[in-house]
């Protein structure tokens, strides 16, 4: 997979990309990540992004043409351009296994009080990893890049992920490790009892019970 990222703030990515599993993703050539300034698109003089908006309103709107030259320049055949917005759709796991399919990913971080309304025109999906407003798109960016990266063949073992939370629209079920007892609190009975049925079965009732504590919205179709 190859992603492409356009963005005013390349540096943000440099721990993100070079630590843990996305790096090792990249240095084992599973995934390919490249940042583009869109700053270099600009026809500008002064190299500017961005300007007043029409119709009067606080803050600055970035401009359709650095973004979309930009955009033109690494879009391929195969591309998929996502923008990074907050009234895109919500981003959940089932958006990012599609996603972790795909051959191109493009990803658009926004900036500043938004960006001219026209470069929707320009993208194939629009996502929103909440209901709040960051000072920028790369954050949810690397939201997007990590859930997908981590799905690729290759990445992680695939049965660390395929029971993992809302795979099966449940949280995932607790886990313990050594020691049995840590001051007094002790691994449930099940779990060391060497009964796989019987794990299964309890593993798959703690989903029901934590979901429904904390998540009963995800319970509608159960």
């Amino acid at each position: 997979m190859k992603i492409d990222v356009l963005t005013l703030f390349k540096e943000q990515f440099t721990g993100f990309l070079s630590s843990s599993i996305i790096k090792r993703a990249i240095d084992k050539g599973l995934v390919e990540v490249h940042l583009h300034d869109f700053r270099e698109y600009s026809l500008d003089p002064h190299h500017h992004v961005d300007d007043t908006p029409y119709g009067g309103g606080g803050g600055m709107v970035l401009c359709c043409q650095p973004i979309i030259d930009c955009l033109e320049q690494v879009r391929t055949k195969d591309s998929v351009v996502i923008l990074l917005t907050p009234d895109g759709i919500p981003y959940h796991q089932e958006i990012a296994y599609d996603l972790s399919s795909k051959k191109h990913l493009i990803l658009i971080c926004g900036h500043y009080e938004g960006f001219d309304e026209r470069i929707r025109s320009f993208v194939d999906l629009e996502l929103s990893i909440g209901d709040y407003i960051l000072t920028g798109g790369e954050i949810p960016s690397m939201v997007v890049i990590d859930s997908v990266i981590r799905l690729i063949d290759g990445v992680i073992a695939k049965s660390s992920h395929e029971k993992e939370s809302f795979n099966n629209h449940l949280l995932d079920y607790p886990t313990y490790t050594k020691p049995y007892d840590f001051r007094g609190l002790k691994v449930p009975s099940e779990l060391i009892s060497g009964d796989h049925q019987k794990i299964e079965e309890y593993r798959y009732q703690r989903q029901l019970e934590r979901t429904k504590e904390r998540r009963p919205d995800m319970l509608k179709d159960e």
